[in-house]
């Protein structure tokens, strides 16, 4: 069971003997000059801050103070920049802090500031309680305990079978990065093999998750299984330096003996004397004073036998001074054979002053009786009264909507007050059959001595089972005694592969519930907006649906508006001309003199004016004078203007569903969102997913088959659709006819369903946690799809997806082209959709748009029979790849020969550059590039790349792909640079590899592409501890940012651990840094991953 890090220590002594060992004392150190200083973090006034003493021994450079910061401020890349309150001025040495000053740490060089009064205010975060008397306020030193919980947490780690045997470990990010680093690092520390973890009562612990969240100790075992003993785990947990003392050093004769101050302490258990009352658990205690609270205190036996029925269990114990004395916290560990518990009462006694405590318990803690908790808090008697009422708060806890939102994973939470906290309590049992579904709130009974006014909650959970992952919407807590709701206010994933991969979260409470209410409306107006924002593109052709009238609204030729349209009514077709955030105007897309208007109250005349759109969490959209906030256009029940009507208010809508046209047109790339933010994703197994980002790789191409019938290409992932085969939906399909779907329009939220064509009534559906699987259509939102388009296609394009009587007539089209034109001008069949040899025809000429370019090739003395491909790259965006090829590859790229393909490339700016390259699949894998010529078809403008390359990965320097600048007055735009790529394999035990590894380098102009790692300075790359050097030739990329790394291993035993990747640019006096730290492949949500992004850690000079 996971607690709160202590503020005070403890010991437990047997009471055989009676004795109390002597406390080590502390050296005695001469003080030294040090600035006392604060350090808080850019644009986040929640975070209360750290104190930091600097002086010349605790940091020597200004990097160590970075270094040392980084693992106390939250920030997603460690802080590497330290600037004055307001953002002014940057601090770049130690000379420049000064004593008693403030800072603020970011990642980046852009600074936000706080307010750093209201910073100050807030309560100081993990603190495992606070003062409740004035007492307290008389210790400033107990100021700098919040930050102490920030620094790596210490783990206590056991040799199976040799209690004796034992390591301290910090659980610092770089040996946290996965469980299997994590298990290679204590195979080292360990000095013998550690495969498997165990707590110190035999539970197994599989995570990582499981280790953060363990009571502090764990057992190292190799294959063997667990071999019991005394792992005392209080004896060794004591802290090097305890939280909640001043850091500063203090002469022997100015000691502050009452910081040190220790109280000897007797608690009597009595266990009660029914059947089965006896536990074989492990029993700890924690007290709760006026300064703080101790740490868990174990209570272990002499022999191994306590807490047997009816018996009384006497215990000694030591515990740090935690003043007055006002709640005890008891607990166990639920485990052995026989875990329940049923306590009768608890005595405690100062043995230091000889006061007592009666408890009287009279309860069960066990998972099957009473509430099933197994840990409970009592409050102290004083002078007959309860110093604190007992209060159950109610607790209610919403998973948020989204696909796979849900967790079968144990949740955990602790409430924190002005008066204490409750300590970490698992949600077990609610008022729902299953706790924690997608979109379902579930109410939680807490039992508590009353914290006061709440201001806090830590809540996550361990991790564990499949699925584990969870989206969090909000907390409320509410306090029957005041009656009195705290919500806490998250709307964020909890799981390790989204978001920051944080599975705990601190969340503050908000000032009320209606405020919290009102934040959620605003977030979700937001995520809508930003889900349907695309519609109002300018360019865009738009139909306006009343779901009260059932029809489409109208713009007559007389200026006049209705909203009973059919969906063919050719006035019902409105274009978007002009489009700045919300605010649009919208013409007639029949008549182009008239748009869409409300003038004093009449739709449609008048000069061009702008609407606002207001998105409803309905997914319907408000139109709104832009003029006259307030003012809107609304409709009765027979589709009349309100102006015109008599209707009552419950007979007028002002609600339309927005409905965009030529989304399913041939060659078009969609998204299918399936909530706000997420969307339908082809996954690596093959399997679909509902759950997957709304990114690249939930991109699908649009295959027309005939009208309203189309299949959908993965273009991550080319040659794999969608499909329907034998009751099961993947994405595993070869564009045979079980990929193709019906598309159903649902009007009344402008989704979509798919229905399979080969197998009629099977849709394609999702499951709570988000997979794809044919369903039947039950009109629930698990079939309902929401397309986005990312690339509009085009009405009837040629090499479009044809249907065979389709294919016939595009063949026979051919031969009628083959005899028109002479055989040295077509060398091949019908082009394709991707890439067409062009055909000088008349009729070309009226097939031309802006994205047709003509590429052409030039081989040189040595040709090549392998897959070539093209990306090209503007200031705007890439495109790419593009394989250019036939269906009769061996006339392609022959020696001395030019190549002409016609290609596509969408909108992305001014061409700056180009990569071409092959995949060397072929037996002739090496090829000579003399020049790539690209010509605008419409606009005639030519760009040429000379190339006089050598595309092979024989040559001792060769590559198979290399990039090409954009010549300006014979000068290229930007250079050609050969950065120098330092890899850094791991000094951990089996870190090398054999297998390919490839790397990517990402700067302010694009992206390098993939390389392959394959001429190394070494003679064998990758070995353990080596450093193999590469050059990637590119396009400067002008400052780096990224680093994409995949390493594509066969098997477990050819994993590789890779600590660093460094880049340097020729002539450039500093070098890019990006730490991995970490083993590739690795494993998240179940999924084994093969490449990760490493950022820019910084530079050194």
């Amino acid at each position: 069971m996971s607690e709160t890090p202590s503020t005070s220590f403890s010991t437990i002594h047997r009471t055989s003997d009676g004795q109390v060992p002597s406390r080590r004392h502390l050296s005695i150190t001469h003080p030294v000059v040090a600035k006392r200083i604060s350090f808080y973090k850019s644009g986040d006034p929640q975070f209360g801050g750290v104190r930091v003493v600097i002086n010349p021994r605790s940091f020597k450079t200004f990097d160590a103070l970075l270094d040392n910061l980084s693992r106390k401020v939250p920030l997603p890349f460690g802080v590497r920049n330290i600037s004055t309150p307001r953002g002014r001025h940057n601090i770049t040495r130690l000379e420049e802090l000064e004593d008693g000053e403030s800072y603020l740490c970011s990642h980046g060089r852009k600074v936000q500031p706080v307010d750093l009064d209201r910073a100050r205010r807030r309560p100081r975060p993990w603190l495992s309680s606070l003062a409740i008397s004035a007492h307290a306020s008389r210790h400033p030193t107990v100021a700098a305990a919040p930050s102490m919980p920030r620094a790596p947490r210490r783990l206590l780690v056991f040799q199976n079978g040799d209690p004796k045997t034992r390591r301290t470990v910090l659980l610092t990010r770089r040996v946290t990065q996965s469980f299997e680093a994590f298990l290679q690092h204590l195979t080292v520390v360990m000095q013998r093999p550690v495969t498997k973890l165990y707590a110190t009562d035999g539970r197994k612990v599989p995570s990582l998750q499981a280790v953060i969240l363990s009571s502090g100790a764990v057992v190292a075992a190799g294959k063997e299984p667990f071999k019991p003993g005394n792992y005392d785990v209080q004896k060794y947990l004591l802290p090097a330096r305890l939280p909640g003392i001043s850091h500063r050093v203090h002469r022997k004769g100015n000691a502050r003996s009452e910081n040190r101050k220790s109280v000897n302490w007797k608690i009597s258990i009595i266990t009660s004397d029914f059947p089965n009352a006896g536990t074989s658990s492990q029993i700890y205690i924690i007290l709760y004073g006026h300064h703080r609270s101790s740490a868990p205190i174990y209570l272990y036996g002499t022999d191994g036998v306590r807490f047997q029925d009816g018996h009384e269990d006497i215990f000694t114990i030591t515990v740090g001074d935690i003043g007055v004395p006002f709640k005890i916290r008891v607990g166990h560990t639920n485990s052995g054979d026989a875990p329940s518990w049923h306590c009768k009462e608890i005595q405690l006694q100062n043995m230091n002053c000889g006061k007592q405590f009666y408890i009287p318990v009279q309860r069960w803690l066990a998972r099957d009786k009473d509430d099933g908790e197994i840990c409970r808090e009592f409050p102290l008697l004083s002078k007959g009264q309860w110093v604190l009422p007992v209060t159950t708060y109610e607790v209610y806890v919403a998973t948020g909507e989204l696909w796979n939102a849900g967790t079968v994973a144990n949740v955990y939470i602790s409430v924190y007050g002005k008066k204490g906290d409750s300590g970490s309590r698992q949600l077990l049992r609610s008022k729902s059959s299953f706790n924690f579904l997608r979109g379902q709130t579930d109410n939680f009974l807490l039992e508590a001595v009353h914290l006061g006014n709440l201001y806090k909650i830590v809540i996550g959970h361990d991790g564990l089972g499949p699925g584990n992952g969870w989206f969090l919407d909000d907390v409320v807590v509410k306090d029957p005694t005041t009656n009195h709701e705290y919500a806490f206010f998250c709307h964020r994933w909890l799981d390790q592969g989204e978001d920051d991969g944080k599975i705990v979260r601190e969340i503050y409470a908000r000032d009320n519930s209606i405020f919290s209410a009102r934040q959620k409306l605003e977030l979700k107006s937001k995520e809508t907006w930003a889900a349907e924002s695309w519609k109002f593109t300018k360019g865009n052709t738009l139909q306006f649906y009343n779901r009260l009238t059932g029809g489409f609204v109208r713009l007559h030729p007389d200026g006049t508006v209705d909203a009973i349209g059919e969906k063919t009514d050719k006035y019902g077709l409105f274009d978007v001309i002009f489009n700045k955030g919300n605010i649009c105007i919208f013409r007639s897309h029949e008549m182009r003199h008239l748009s869409l208007a409300l003038d004093n109250g009449f739709a449609g005349r008048g000069t061009p004016t702008e609407l606002r759109v207001i998105y409803q969490h309905s997914r319907c959209a408000l139109l709104e004078s832009a003029l006259v906030p307030g003012h809107t256009l609304v409709f009765d029940r027979q589709g009349r203007r309100a102006e015109d009507s008599a209707a009552g208010y419950a007979d007028l809508s002002k609600e339309f569903v927005i409905l965009v046209k030529g989304v399913f047109l041939n060659s078009a790339v969609i998204l299918l969102a399936t909530s706000l933010c997420q969307a339908l994703c082809l996954q690596s197994d093959g399997t679909c997913t509902g759950a997957g980002n709304q990114s690249e790789k939930s991109y699908w191409k649009v295959h027309k088959i005939s009208s309203g019938i189309c299949m959908f290409e993965n273009t991550k992932n080319t040659r794999m659709y969608l499909r329907i085969k034998d009751g099961l939906c993947d994405g595993t399909g070869t564009g045979d006819a079980d990929c193709h779907f019906k598309i159903k329009k649902n009007l009344e939220n402008a989704s979509i369903s798919l229905e399979s064509v080969k197998s009629p009534g099977l849709f394609v559906g999702l499951q709570p946690d988000g997979k794809a699987k044919a369903v039947v259509y039950t009109k629930e939102e698990n079939v309902c799809f929401y397309p986005q388009v990312i690339q509009f296609g085009r009405e009837n394009p040629m090499g479009m997806s044809a249907t065979p009587i389709q294919r016939e007539e595009q063949i026979q089209k051919s031969e009628n082209q083959k005899k028109m034109f002479p055989a040295s001008e077509v060398r091949g069949p019908l082009p394709t959709s991707a890439t067409k040899e062009i055909l000088h025809s008349q009729t070309s000429e009226t097939l031309l748009s802006e994205d047709e370019w003509k590429v052409s090739v030039l081989t040189g003395d040595t040709g090549t029979q392998a897959s070539v491909s093209l990306w090209v790259y503007g200031d705007e965006g890439v495109t790419g790849p593009i394989r250019l090829s036939k269906d009769s590859p061996e006339q392609l790229f022959l020696p001395r020969h030019k190549a002409e393909f016609q290609v596509e490339i969408g909108s992305i700016g001014e061409i700056y550059k180009i990569r071409i390259g092959h995949d060397g699949s072929s037996r002739q894998p090496e090829w000579s590039l003399q020049r790539v010529t690209m010509q605008h078809m419409k606009s005639k403008k030519v760009l040429d790349f000379v190339a006089d390359v050598w595309l092979s990965q024989i040559q001792a320097d060769g590559d198979s792909v290399c990039e090409l600048p954009v010549m300006k007055e014979g000068q290229p735009i930007f250079p050609l640079v050969k950065y120098q790529v330092d890899v850094y394999t791991g000094q951990l035990k089996q870190a090398e590899t054999e297998s390919e590894v490839s790397l990517c380098l990402y700067g302010e102009r694009g992206d390098s592409g993939l390389r392959l790692l394959h001429k190394s300075n070494m003679p064998v790359r990758f070995r353990r501890g080596q450093i193999d050097k590469f050059q990637v030739e590119a396009v400067s990329l002008g400052k780096l940012q990224k680093v994409l790394l995949r390493c594509e291993a066969c098997d477990k035993s050819q994993y590789w651990y890779c600590e660093k990747i460094v880049v340097m640019e020729p002539g450039a006096a500093s070098e890019s840094i990006f730490t991995c730290e970490r083993w590739l492949p690795f494993m998240s949500e179940g999924i084994i991953h093969s490449e990760i992004e490493l950022y820019h850690q910084g530079e050194d000079q």
